[in-house]
C-alpha cells in the first residue's frame, strides 16, 4: 500500500481499504486460477496496481464516463481504475471465462458497483465508450481494428475520446501508422526501475458510424 500512497496520497478511507484488500484477494484467487505470474504476485502493488493507475496520470475520468477494458485478464487496469474513479463505469472483457470469474469475485468482494465484467471477444460487440484501456494485449494496429467502432461521438474530457494503452519498449515501428499517437513515459511519474521503459500510449479515435 505504501507505494500507492506515495503517488496517490489523497485516497479516501474507502479507497485505501479497497486497495489494501487487493493483496489478499489476488493472492487467494491466484492460487486457484493463475491470472498473475507466480513471481509477480509478490510485486502486485508495484507491477500491476500502480501500473494500472499510470493511466490516471494521463487522464482523470469524469463522473459517468464509460470505459472499456479489453483483455482485462484478472482485472488490470480496470479494477484499480474503478477504485480510483468510483463514479466512472467500467466494462471489463476477456475471452477467458475463468479470468472473468476472478474479476467478478474481486469486484464483488470490494463492493464495486461501477464494474461489469463479461467473457467477450473484442470486435464482436457495438457498445460505445469514451475511452478504451488495455495492457499490451496485442500490437496497436490490430487493437485499433478491434475497437475503433466502440468510441462514442461526444468528448467531454481534455483529451479527445480514444485509446489509453499500457505498453513498454520501443514502439516507433508499431506506432508509425498513427501520427496522432502520443507516448507518455511512466518514468516521468513513478521512480521505480520497473517503469523505466513503461509507457501510456494515447491515441485519439474518431467516432465511426
Amino acid at each position: 500500500m505504501d507505494i500507492l500512497l506515495k503517488y496517490f496520497p489523497n485516497l479516501t478511507e474507502e479507497q485505501r481499504l479497497q486497495f489494501s484488500k487487493l493483496g489478499d484477494l489476488y493472492t487467494e484467487w491466484n492460487s486457484k486460477i493463475n491470472v498473475i505470474s507466480r513471481k509477480d504476485i509478490e510485486s502486485l502493488y508495484e507491477r500491476h496496481i500502480l501500473h494500472s493507475l499510470g493511466i490516471a496520470k494521463i487522464q482523470e475520468f469524469k463522473p459517468q464516463t464509460l470505459v472499456l477494458d479489453v483483455g482485462t485478464g484478472g482485472g488490470f487496469p480496470g479494477i484499480p481504475l474503478a477504485i480510483l474513479f468510483p463514479e466512472t463505469d467500467f466494462y471489463l472483457v476477456d475471452v477467458i471465462a475463468k479470468k472473468i470469474r476472478v474479476v467478478n469475485e474481486v469486484a464483488a468482494a470490494l463492493d464495486l458497483k461501477n464494474v461489469k465484467a463479461e467473457q467477450r471477444r473484442a470486435g464482436t460487440f457495438d457498445e460505445r465508450f469514451d475511452f478504451i484501456v488495455s495492457r499490451a494485449v496485442t500490437n496497436m494496429p490490430d487493437f485499433v481494428k478491434w475497437v475503433r467502432k466502440n468510441i462514442t461521438k461526444k468528448s467531454v474530457h481534455e483529451l479527445q475520446n480514444g485509446i489509453l494503452y499500457l505498453k513498454g519498449g520501443d514502439l516507433t515501428e508499431e506506432l508509425s501508422a498513427f501520427p496522432k499517437a502520443v507516448e507518455h513515459n511512466l518514468s516521468d511519474f513513478f521512480e521505480e526501475e520497473f517503469y523505466d521503459t513503461k509507457k501510456v500510449v494515447y491515441l485519439p479515435l474518431k467516432y465511426k458510424t
